[in-house]
């Protein structure tokens, strides 16, 4: 038996690969679905968001991407009619990201990037401000133009997670939600997990192997290069969708996107802020976020404001996420994966699965110092 450590969309999707090939898992978290992935935009946008230091990244995107249409139906099936009845299902769309550039600077840093994305071989389509217009009609007369990224999608978090609970309990995987304080380990070895004490639960789970998914804590619980890198979000509700396609943008240099959801909701994130385990929603983050999607979309005024929220995305040195054998025979990790862990969740439980071995070294833990140390005693899921 193999335990999962954390009930975010990575540690959910890998225990219901793992179940689906006939493993039993048992899943630990004492508040599944609640951290990251709830607060996550859900883009799948591999293309729109390469960078010109992240090429690796870049490939694990993609190939995650393609094996996203095959995931959604899959987990639909097997999370059983309360999905499939729902109309809008998970909320899986590929109409693409429009990425828009608000002043003539924006303009000029779009278009080298567009020259880097060109030599990559990638499909982006290169758009005057008139032409970005024309398909998204609410977008501000200022807007000078912009770059499509047909292939690039996006999904309902939410609607992920509750599916793969959904499917989780029909197999009959056991939920534990409690806190893990520690790795079990024998003669250098890791055979399960300890929890902080919880009247209904068992102190510690023996199991043959541990997947470690915690996101921003498994630095908690292991020696690996992990930091929490917060993110403040908000989102708006309308009774008609103001966009048609994920749009993302640079005002004055600093980057944000807005996500339309099926149902008339409008996400619109995200600071980048490196304040630890910070999860407070502050003033000038809001500001910020709304001050930048109104240069882009002027209509956003008149949306209902919804939600706000920070989450922590689990940051690594080269934002590479960390996944395979850790170096310290029963630990597995998978994690890491700072603004990507939507997009990466299907090659994440395949790499498990060995279904990815051309990719696998690009993620490879053993990148960083060495093998990981399940030594720290403190720490949560």
């Amino acid at each position: 038996m193999e335990v999962i450590v954390g009930g975010g969309i990575v540690g959910l999707s890998i225990a219901w690969r793992l179940s689906r090939a006939g493993r039993a898992v048992t899943v630990v978290d004492p508040a599944p679905a609640s951290g990251a992935s709830h607060a996550a935009a859900g883009m799948l946008a591999p293309v729109s968001e390469v960078t010109y230091t992240e090429e690796p990244l870049l490939r694990l995107g993609a190939a995650s991407l393609r094996r996203w249409p095959s995931f959604a139906a899959e987990l639909a099936a097997d999370a059983g009619s309360g999905v499939r009845d729902t109309g809008l299902g998970l909320d899986l769309r590929a109409d693409g990201t429009l990425d828009v550039a608000f002043g003539a600077d924006d303009l000029a840093a779009l278009g080298e990037l567009a020259a880097f994305m060109e030599k990559l071989g990638l499909r982006v389509e290169r758009l005057t401000g008139r032409e970005c217009r024309r398909l998204e009609p609410m977008l501000a007369p200022s807007v000078r133009g912009g770059l499509l990224a047909p292939g690039d999608a996006w999904v309902d978090p939410r609607r992920v997670t509750a599916a793969l609970l959904a499917a989780l309990e029909r197999r009959g995987v056991p939920l534990v939600r409690a806190r893990v304080a520690e790795l079990l380990r024998e003669d250098g070895a890791v055979r399960g997990v300890r929890l902080e004490p919880r009247q209904g639960t068992p102190s510690e789970i023996r199991a043959d192997g541990v997947v470690l998914a915690a996101g921003a804590w498994s630095g908690e619980l292991a020696d690996v290069p992990v930091r929490p890198v917060k993110g403040q979000i908000v989102r708006l509700r309308s009774t008609e969708p103001l966009l048609g396609r994920c749009v993302r943008g640079t005002v004055h240099g600093t980057p944000v996107y807005l996500v339309p959801r099926g149902d008339g909701e409008l996400v619109v994130g995200a600071t980048q802020e490196e304040l630890g385990f910070d999860t407070r929603v502050t003033a000038g983050g809001l500001y910020e976020l709304l001050r930048d999607a109104r240069e882009l979309v002027p209509g956003v005024t008149e949306l209902e404001v919804a939600e706000v929220e920070a989450g922590l995305r689990p940051g690594t040195p080269d934002n590479v996420p960390l996944i395979g054998a850790s170096g310290t025979p029963g630990l597995t990790l998978a994690t890491g994966h700072h603004r990507g862990g939507v997009l990466l969740a299907p090659l994440t439980a395949a790499i498990l699965l060995g279904e990815e071995a051309e990719l696998a070294p690009l993620c490879s833990p053993e990148r960083h110092h060495g093998p990981a140390r399940p030594d720290a005693p403190r720490g949560a899921t």
